[in-house]
C-alpha cells in the first residue's frame, strides 16, 4: 500500500494527494475512478477504502472521509492511518490524531512519523521530537529530515543542522536550500579568501535551487551575490523576479541597479514600490533622488518615512538636508536623534556642527564615540583637534588609526610626522599610501623624498646630460595634474632641464594663473630667454607684487636698462626688502648707483 500522506513546510497538517495515496498511478477521470474505488471498498476492499478516504480527504469532506479512514485503519492500512491522524488534527483533535500517527508510524509510516515528531514539539516534548523527526529523515522523508534540521539548529547542534538540511535540500526543498545557502554565505564571511570562495559558490548554487523553485529571499541574495561578482544583467533578472513576489529589498536593490545604469525614472518607479511595503532604505533612496532635484518638502517626506521604517539613516539624512539650507538648529535636531541611534557620521556631523559654533568641549565626546563606533572620518578630526591643541601624540594616534582603514589624508599627515622623525622608510610607506589614495600633497612630499635621494644623472659618451624620467618626475607630475603648484612649478624646472622649452612654459604659466610667486617668476625667465622681455616684466610684476625679491630685483635691472632709473630704483628698494640676504645685498648695491645717478 502507499504511505505518502505530507505536510506543509509550515507545519500545518494536510491531506495526501489521491495519486501518492495510491501509488502514483494516472487516472484521467477522477470522478470515474472515485466511483470504482467506492464500489470497491462497499464491497470491504479495505485498500480502496483508504484511497477513497484520502480523495475526500483531499476535496475538504472529512464527514465522508472519516469512515471509510477509520475501516481501512481497523483493517490495518497504514496509510489510512496516517490521514486519519491528518483528519482528527484537522478537526482540532490533536491528541487522538497523535495516537493514529503513532500507530502508522510504527508501522514504517515516514510521513506518520513527521508528523508525530512535528506534534511532539509543538507540545514541547523535544526529545521524542527528535526520535520520531529522525526516524521519518532516516527513511528519506523530506519534510521529516528539514524538521529534525530545524530542531537541530534550535539546540545548536551545528554539524547535525548541515548534515539534514542538506539531505532536504538535496530532495527539493526550497527552504532547506536557502537555509544551507544562507549558512554557507555566514561561514564564508568569517573564513579567509581562499576558504571563502568555494563556499560562496556552494551557496550560490543553493541559492539556485530555492529561487529557481520561487523562493523570493533565495533570489534576492542569488542577485546580490551575482551583483558583487559584476555579472548584473543576470542579478538585474533574480532581482526582479524576487521584486515581482513581493520582496520589498530586492525592489529596491532593483532600483539601485537601475540608478547605476542611469535608469533613474524606473529606478524611481522600484524604490516607491519598496517604500510603500516599509523598507526604509529605498524611502532615502528617494529622499535623496528628490534633494538632488532640488524638491526639498517631498525630500524630506521620504526621509521621515525612512526614519518611521527604523531606518537611523532618515534621521541623518534630514540632518544634511536641513544643515544645506542654513537651517542649524533643526539639523543638530537630526543629527542627535539619529548618533543616539548609533549612527556614526551622525555622531561625526554633530560633533562638526559643535565645533563650528564654538562648543569644543560638546564636539570631542562626539568625535570620540564615532570614531570608536568605526567612523574613519570621525578618527581624522580627533587628530585635527588634538593636533590644534599641541597634542602631537595623541594626534599622530587618531591619524594613524584612520591612516589604517585607508584615510588618504589621515596618511599623509603621518608620513609628514615619520619625516619629522627622520623616519623616512616609513614616511615613504604612508606618504605612498596618501598619494596612491589622490592626496595630491602627498605626491608632492613623496616625489620630494624620492628626489633627494635620487643619484646623479650619468654623463653622455660625449659628455652631454641623459635625462631618464624617474619615478619622483612621475609622482610630481601626478600631484601638478591635480592642481599642486609647487609640483607644477617642479615639472616645470624638470621640463626646462630637459631643454622642453614648450612645457616648461606650460607649467610654469599655469602655477603662475593659480598663483604661485616662483612659477611667475620662472616663467618670466623663460620668456626673457627667448627675447620676450616686456611679457617676462609682466610675469615678474606679478611675482614681485606676491612677495619675490628676485623678481623685483629682476625688474629693477629691467628698468634701469631701459632708462626708467626712478622706477628702477623703486624695485631695487622693493628688492632689498623682500631678500633673501644675497638678493638684499644686490638689490641695495643697485639701488644706491640708481640714487647717485638721478642725483647726478
Amino acid at each position: 500500500m502507499g504511505d505518502k500522506a505530507t505536510l506543509y513546510e509550515t507545519g500545518r497538517f494536510v491531506q495526501a494527494s489521491y495519486r501518492e495515496e495510491a501509488g502514483g498511478e494516472e487516472v484521467a477521470d477522477e470522478a470515474a475512478e472515485e466511483l470504482r474505488q467506492r464500489l470497491a471498498a462497499e464491497a470491504g476492499d479495505a485498500e480502496a477504502m483508504s484511497v477513497l478516504g484520502a480523495m475526500l480527504l483531499r476535496r475538504g469532506d472529512l464527514d465522508g472521509a472519516e469512515p471509510h479512514l477509520r475501516a481501512a485503519t481497523a483493517a490495518g492500512d497504514r496509510a489510512a492511518a496516517n490521514n486519519l491522524g491528518v483528519l482528527l488534527h484537522q478537526r482540532g483533535y490533536a491528541d487522538e490524531a497523535a495516537g493514529w500517527w503513532r500507530i502508522a508510524a510504527v508501522a514504517g509510516s515516514a510521513a506518520a512519523a513527521h508528523a508525530l515528531g512535528r506534534h511532539h514539539r509543538e507540545r514541547g516534548d523535544e526529545p521524542a521530537a527528535e526520535y520520531w523527526l529522525r526516524q521519518s529523515a532516516e527513511q528519506g522523508h523530506t519534510l521529516g529530515a528539514y524538521a529534525l534540521a530545524d530542531l537541530l539548529e534550535h539546540r545548536g547542534d551545528a554539524a547535525g543542522t548541515e548534515r539534514w538540511m542538506r539531505a532536504a535540500a538535496e530532495r527539493g526543498h526550497r527552504e532547506a536550500a536557502y537555509r544551507l545557502a544562507r549558512a554557507l554565505d555566514r561561514r564564508a564571511a568569517q573564513a579567509t579568501d581562499d576558504e571563502g570562495a568555494p563556499l560562496v559558490d556552494e551557496a550560490e548554487q543553493w541559492y539556485r535551487q530555492a529561487a529557481a523553485r520561487g523562493h523570493r529571499r533565495a533570489a534576492l541574495h542569488l542577485g546580490a551575490i551575482l551583483e558583487r561578482r559584476g555579472d548584473l544583467k543576470e542579478a538585474g533578472r533574480w532581482y526582479l523576479t524576487s521584486a515581482k513576489d513581493g520582496e520589498a529589498r530586492a525592489a529596491c536593490a532593483l532600483g539601485f541597479l537601475l540608478r547605476d545604469a542611469g535608469d533613474t525614472e524606473n529606478a524611481a518607479v522600484w524604490w516607491l514600490r519598496a517604500a510603500q511595503d516599509g523598507d526604509g532604505n529605498a524611502a532615502n533612496a528617494l529622499g535623496a533622488l528628490h534633494a538632488g532635484r532640488g524638491e526639498t518638502q517631498t525630500a524630506e517626506r521620504w526621509y521621515r518615512a525612512a526614519m518611521d521604517a527604523g531606518d537611523d539613516n532618515g534621521a541623518y539624512n534630514l540632518g544634511l538636508l536641513c544643515a544645506e539650507q542654513g537651517r542649524t538648529q533643526q539639523a543638530e535636531q537630526w543629527y542627535r536623534r539619529a548618533a543616539y541611534a548609533g549612527h556614526r557620521e551622525a555622531a561625526n556631523a554633530l560633533a562638526i556642527l559643535l565645533l563650528r559654533a564654538g562648543d569644543r568641549a560638546g564636539a570631542e565626546p562626539w568625535f570620540s564615540k564615532a570614531a570608536e563606533a568605526g567612523s574613519v572620518d570621525a578618527a581624522f578630526n580627533l587628530g585635527i583637534l588634538h593636533a590644534g591643541r599641541g597634542e602631537e601624540q595623541a594626534a599622530l594616534r587618531w591619524y594613524e588609526r584612520a591612516a589604517a582603514a585607508g584615510h588618504c589624508e589621515a596618511a599623509l599627515q603621518v608620513g609628514m610626522a615619520r619625516l619629522r622623525d627622520g623616519d623616512e622608510g616609513e614616511a615613504e610607506r604612508f606618504l605612498r599610501c596618501a598619494a596612491g589614495g589622490g592626496s595630491a600633497e602627498a605626491a608632492y612630499r613623496l616625489a620630494t623624498v624620492l628626489d633627494a635621494r635620487r643619484p646623479p644623472e650619468p654623463a653622455h659618451e660625449l659628455g652631454e646630460p641623459v635625462n631618464r624620467r624617474s619615478e619622483c618626475e612621475e609622482w610630481y607630475e601626478r600631484a601638478a595634474s591635480q592642481g599642486h603648484r609647487r609640483a607644477q612649478v617642479r615639472v616645470g624646472m624638470l621640463a626646462a632641464a630637459r631643454g622642453d622649452v614648450v612645457e616648461a612654459a606650460r607649467w610654469y604659466r599655469e602655477a603662475a594663473e593659480a598663483g604661485s610667486r616662483n612659477g611667475a617668476f620662472n616663467l618670466g625667465l623663460l620668456l626673457a630667454r627667448e627675447g620676450s622681455e616686456p611679457e617676462a616684466a609682466v610675469w615678474w610684476t606679478r611675482a614681485a607684487d606676491a612677495g619675490h625679491g628676485r623678481a623685483a630685483l629682476r625688474l629693477a635691472l629691467v628698468y634701469a636698462r631701459r632708462g626708467e632709473l626712478a622706477e628702477g630704483q623703486r624695485w631695487a628698494d622693493r628688492a632689498a626688502a623682500l631678500g633673501p640676504e644675497a638678493v638684499t645685498e644686490r638689490a641695495t648695491r643697485l639701488r644706491d648707483a640708481l640714487r647717485q645717478e638721478l642725483s647726478a
